[in-house]
Formats: structure tokens, C-alpha cells, sequence
């Protein structure tokens, strides 16, 4: 094959630089990630090779400008191996693991690299830099810093070792997930068994079937979560006993995709790396370029928010004890069991029955109306469809963005439905990111994991499918408006911690009143959401918050709980270190599980969220603020779109985060929002 013929070896002559999927074959892959890898060590090479005092535009500048093919090649195939996984692009993502950790600590390793990078540094003051640029050579520096680049030759042996073994690690867990989550969707033989579920999620079920040849019968495909959906609508108890006991089942049968033992290897390994790098735990090291900068911070949020919220889901579980009785049950609450009876408490206190909602949320009229209309009023940016425009899954559509003058903006690409070639959960991706160095626009993605309906049928979500095309859509403006100079700070390549916090604000707009009249529609008669029900669900909004606030708490207490061990200890059981860590911070309810068991937690062991899934009630102190803001000043405006646009959003990552929050907002964050919104003192 010609190199000409690789499609990855120059930039895409398609709007935006589209990738062309329809060129793209499987062996195009690992000669564009060869030759790469190959182009960006000879940049390197040529930047430490100049005998010229370092200079921003001969280091600096000359880093950013590297790995363009290499670039090119791995967004598209990481992008492709989490929404539409092949047997070849798993089996090419283990082989590729380790070479592409050592590729990246040949760069981040490499002495001479460093001593460039710390001359610089050191001569920053007099070096008249602009404070993008200033930021860069900071960051740089900083991360060039805690990857070991300081270390001795021993030791940064020891550290690609370790790098390499982790990066395998994190990816066969992730194919183990998939595998043993596609395996455990619960076959369902008999309609009857399904009472509860509206028509869309019973033809989707049977969608799911028939595409597995399971003709006549329904399939349940599980979410990511612990907790699924279905729970809170289907009738019958063994189902729900089934449907949640396949979840928590995930990576601990036996068997080729059991997790225990990566999670105790990865957790073991990141453990031995921190000590390494000079901290006393994984935890440490990733803080320590957060905004909360160490362990012990994270902890005094989290710690001061278990307490109440093990206490308020302990009041809500009597509740739904008593509804249990009160429906002729004779048996104790079980974790299948809240959310079907939350919802009869729902309904019995505020008349909010979230099923008899989804007629409202009609997939299509939820992203034009609702996601996209909020986007026109408060940026004044449209969306046109382009179908001429292919992305990797005839489910993927293209949308052009454009500014309110015409100007472009960039592409969005929405990939909504599940199937079995999808990991769970939902994401943002950038397929191209906005650099004015290097001239290129941005494509943003979204992934979701709404069950397909049979062809014809409409697609209707739950609340909880609209909070999250809100949340996720939040992370693709920010990809999207991110307006800076160098490749490194485009979009979202801001702290973890902070991330969250743009597409946690978007979730306000699903229910403010101008944007839900405006595609809250029942998708057969057009009438809109009755007002007294829109009402109710104002007045049950700190409803199960105590569930709510104890699973997401749980996990991230335990995630936090693994990355805090050391390398001197012992840790030989996954299911007792689980249940010891819960139990240390009171949120070791059996009938509260935590939103994920460590064995499918692939935010923390595959997802790049390890240690810092705390991230999300961390940035929700920073939403929540944000929401009183808007609310003061009057909300749905082009005038605070624009604020939080220019001042937030656009930044990416070219500066501090908390600087840029002090600029939109005029002060530091404040949690009491944050407690009255989930309903804790």
C-alpha cells in the first residue's frame, strides 16, 4: 500500500477536516500510528538537536507543532474503539497500549527535551511572553515535571516499565467490561414479564433480541451504572432481582473477563508509580495537578457531605419501606426495589409519576427544540443538518455550527443510540481540535446509550436520558467555543476537576421554563408539558437526593479509597477492601449500592478519571454557583451567554480555570448553593 493511499498522512480535504470514514480501512491504522510515532521522534530529535539557546519558537512552539499524523490517527481510532469497537480494533488497541506509553515517555523522559523546557523556564520573567503562552511554558514545565523527567536514569526505567504494564492493563480491562456487559444483557421470553415498560423500551428490547437472533424474545441491554433505568418502571420483582444482580455481576464470574485481578494489579502499580514520582499515593500524584491539589482537600468535601446524605437516604428508605407495605408487600426493601418504589413515593407526594413523562421527550424535539434551541438563545449559534457529511455509524449524524453573523463555528456530530459495538455510558469527544497555530477547526462529538426503538417508532427518552444530552451537549460547547492559540489548551483540555463543570451547568436549561415549553411536546397530540406537572417536578427536586448523593459518594469515595493506598500495602481481596471502604464513611447501605463496583468502574481503571472521580461534585459547587448567577441576572440572555462564552468557554485551557471562574462570576465559588440544591446541611 502506497503511502499516498493512507488517509491519515495528511490533513482531511473534507469541511473542517472531517476525517473520511469512507476511506478508512483497518490497515490503514497501524501504518499511520508507525509512522506517527516515527515522524513525532524525529521532531523531538530536531528540537534537541539545535545547538540554539531554547526560545519559545524553537521549543515550544516546535513541541506543539508535532505529532500532527500522529495525531490524526489515534483521535479517530480511540473514538471509533469506544463507539463502534471492532474485533480487529480491540485486538490493534492492546497491541498498540504499551508502544504508545513508551512512545509518550520517550518525549515526556527525554533529558535534553527537559533541560530545554527548564532553561525557559527558568528565564520566564524576562522572556516578555504573552499570558497564553506564559501558561503554556507553566504547564509544560509542571507536567513535564511530575511525569519524572527529573528522575535519574534508573528510575525513569523503572517508570516506563511500569507505564507500559499499566496501559495494557487499563485496556484489557475496558474489553473485559464490554465483553462481560454484552454477556450479561438479561433475555426476557415472555412479554408479560416486561409490565411497565412503554412501547418504545418493549420494541427496542425486542430490536435488541433480533439482533442477536433471539427471535420472540426481549433484550435488556445494561447501562454502565449499577442502577438501570428499567428499574423504576418494571412490575415484575424477579425481573428487576435479575436485571440489577446482572449488573453487579460485571467482572467478577471467572473466567476470561473477571476484573479483580486487573483491579488489584492497576491499583498496585499506580501505587508503586506514585512512590516513584515522590508521592505517597496515586491520589497524591493526580491532586497535586488538580485544583484541589491534594488528597486530604478532596476528602473534607466528600466527608462532610456523606453524613447527610447516608442520613437522608436512610429517611427515604423508610418511606419506601412503608410504601412496600402499604401495596400488600411482605418483604423487606431490596436494592431493585427503590427505585420502582421511589417512584410510587414520587407519585403519592408530589403527583410526579417520571414514566408518564417520557411522551414529552421526544428524541428528535429534545435536540432541536430543547438542546439546540437553548444554544441559539444564549450563544445565537444554529445548527444546520449535513447529510452529505459522513461520520464512522449510519446512526452518527453531522450538524454544521455557525455564529450568529454566519461565521463557522465547527461540526457536531451526535451519536445517540446503543448497541453492542458501544462501551456504556455517555461522552464528549473532539475529533479535530481548534488550534489558530496550526489552523485547524473543531469537531466535537457526543455518544449516548438510548435503546433503539423498532423502525418507525418513536424514540422517547427518561428525565434521566434528557439530563444527560444536556450534560454531555455542556462538554461539547466547551470543545466547541474554546478559542486559543496552541493545540495543547484547546476545548476541554482543562484540570479534571473542573471539566464537569460547563456541562453540569448546561443540565440547568432542561428545565428552564422558556426552553421546556419550547420542546417538552407530547409526540403525538403536540400539547405541551401540563404546567402543574412541570411545577411538581420543581417542587420533588431534592426528592431521593439522598440516594442520589450516596451512590455518586460512594463511588467516588472509593475510587479515592484505592488511589490512597500506598506502595507498602497489601491489598488482596476486592470485594473486602469494597465493603471496608464504604463502611468507613457510613455509606455501606446494601440497599444504596454504589453507582459503580470497582469491578466496572471504568471511569477510575480505564477512563482517566482515577483518583479524580470526584471531580463531578467538585465541579458541581462551581455549577451550582453558576446557576444562582444566571438566575440573579436574569437567565436565558444572548448578554449572559456571551459573558459565560467569553469568559469561561472560550478559554479552554490557556489559563487558570479558577482565575477564569473569579472573572465570569467577581468572587470564588460558594457550596451553600451546591447543599441546597441536593438537599443537605
Amino acid at each position: 500500500m502506497a503511502d499516498s493511499a493512507n488517509p491519515f498522512l495528511a490533513p482531511s480535504t473534507l469541511p473542517y477536516q472531517l476525517p473520511p470514514f469512507g476511506e478508512i480501512r483497518n490497515e490503514h491504522y497501524r501504518p499511520a500510528f508507525d509512522a506517527g510515532m516515527a515522524e513525532q521522534l524525529a521532531e523531538i530529535t530536531a528540537i534537541t538537536a539545535d545547538p540554539a539557546e531554547p526560545t519559545v519558537e524553537n521549543t515550544l512552539i516546535a513541541l506543539e507543532r508535532s505529532g500532527q499524523v500522529l495525531q490524526r490517527v489515534a483521535t479517530v481510532f480511540f473514538s471509533l474503539s469506544s463507539s463502534d469497537a471492532t474485533e480487529f480494533g480491540t485486538a490493534l488497541e492492546e497491541e498498540l497500549a504499551p508502544l504508545l506509553a513508551a512512545h509518550a515517555d520517550a518525549i515526556r523522559l527525554d533529558p535534553a527535551l527537559y533541560a530545554r523546557i527548564a532553561s525557559l523556564q527558568e528565564r520566564c520573567d524576562s522572556l516578555d511572553l504573552d499570558p497564553e503562552t506564559a501558561y503554556l511554558l507553566e504547564r509544560y514545565h509542571t507536567e513535564y515535571t511530575l511525569a519524572g523527567a527529573a528522575l535519574s536514569d534508573a528510575d525513569k526505567v523503572s517508570l516506563r516499565d511500569l507505564n507500559m504494564r499499566l496501559s495494557t492493563l487499563t485496556t484489557r480491562f475496558e474489553k473485559n467490561l464490554l465483553a462481560d456487559t454484552n454477556d450479561l444483557a438479561v433475555v426476557i421470553d415472555d412479554v408479560a414479564e416486561l409490565d411497565g415498560l412503554g412501547d418504545g423500551e418493549i420494541s427496542a428490547a425486542a430490536g435488541a433480541a433480533a439482533e442477536r437472533g433471539l427471535t420472540g424474545k426481549y433484550v435488556i441491554t445494561l447501562v454502565l451504572p449499577t442502577s438501570h433505568p428499567y428499574l423504576a418502571s418494571l412490575t415484575n420483582r424477579a425481573v428487576r432481582e435479575r436485571l440489577l444482580t446482572a449488573s453487579r455481576s460485571r467482572g467478577i464470574r471467572g473466567g476470561e473477563h473477571d476484573n479483580r485481578e486487573l483491579v488489584l494489579e492497576i491499583t498496585r502499580l499506580r501505587a508503586r508509580r506514585a512512590r516513584l514520582l515522590g508521592f505517597a499515593s496515586h491520589a497524591a500524584y493526580v491532586t497535586a495537578d488538580e485544583t484541589a491539589k491534594s488528597p486530604e482537600a478532596v476528602a473534607g468535601m466528600l466527608d462532610r457531605l456523606a453524613p447527610a446524605a447516608a442520613r437522608n437516604a436512610r429517611d427515604e428508605q423508610q418511606a419506601l419501606q412503608a410504601a412496600v407495605r402499604d401495596s400488600g408487600g411482605d418483604f423487606e426493601l431490596a436494592a431493585w426495589d427503590w427505585a420502582f418504589y421511589t417512584e410510587k413515593v414520587r407519585q403519592a407526594r408530589y403527583d410526579v409519576d417520571t414514566s408518564a413523562m417520557r411522551p414529552y421527550f421526544e428524541l428528535e424535539r429534545v435536540l432541536h427544540d430543547g438542546v439546540f434551541y437553548a444554544a441559539t438563545r444564549l450563544y445565537g449559534i444554529t445548527f444546520t443538518a449535513r447529510p452529505d457529511l459522513t461520520a464512522w455509524n449510519p446512526e452518527a449524524r453531522v450538524f454544521e455550527v455557525a455564529n450568529e453573523d454566519g461565521s463557522p463555528v465547527g461540526l457536531y456530530i451526535a451519536d445517540f443510540y446503543t448497541r453492542d459495538s458501544k462501551r456504556g455510558g455517555a461522552w464528549m469527544n473532539a475529533l479535530v481540535s481548534q488550534s489558530t497555530l496550526l489552523g485547524t477547526p473543531t469537531i466535537v462529538t457526543n455518544n449516548l446509550n438510548v435503546p433503539k426503538p423498532a423502525a418507525g417508532s418513536p424514540t422517547l427518552l427518561s428525565f434521566d436520558e434528557v439530563t444527560t444530552l444536556f450534560h454531555e451537549f455542556g462538554h461539547a460547547l466547551h470543545g466547541l467555543f474554546a478559542q486559543v492559540t496552541y493545540p495543547r489548551f484547546a476545548g476541554t483540555n482543562v484540570y479534571r476537576d473542573f471539566v464537569e463543570f460547563p456541562s453540569q451547568v448546561n443540565e440547568m436549561w432542561m428545565l428552564w421554563p422558556e426552553v421546556l415549553a419550547n420542546y417538552a411536546r407530547h409526540y403525538r397530540t403536540g400539547e405541551s408539558m401540563p404546567q402543574e406537572l412541570v411545577d411538581r417536578i420543581r417542587e420533588s427536586a431534592t426528592f431521593n437526593e439522598g440516594f442520589a448523593t450516596s451512590e455518586y459518594l460512594a463511588a467516588a469515595l472509593l475510587d479515592q479509597a484505592w488511589h490512597r493506598i500506598t506502595a507498602d500495602d497489601t491489598v488482596a481481596d476486592v470485594a473486602a477492601f469494597e465493603a471496608a471502604a464504604l463502611a468507613a464513611v457510613g455509606l455501606d447501605n446494601p440497599v444504596v449500592p454504589t453507582r459503580y463496583a470497582s469491578t466496572y468502574f471504568a471511569h477510575t481503571f480505564s477512563g482517566g478519571y482515577d483518583a479524580g472521580y470526584y471531580s463531578y461534585i467538585w465541579s458541581e459547587v462551581l455549577d451550582a454557583d453558576t446557576v444562582a448567577w444566571f438566575t440573579e441576572n436574569g437567565g436565558l440572555t444572548r448578554a449572559n451567554g456571551d459573558r459565560f462564552r467569553d469568559r469561561l468557554l472560550g478559554v479552554g485551557g490557556s489559563g487558570d480555570p479558577l482565575a477564569a471562574y473569579r472573572s465570569f462570576r467577581g468572587r470564588d465559588a460558594h457550596i451553600q448553593p451546591l447543599l441546597d440544591r441536593r438537599g443537605l446541611d
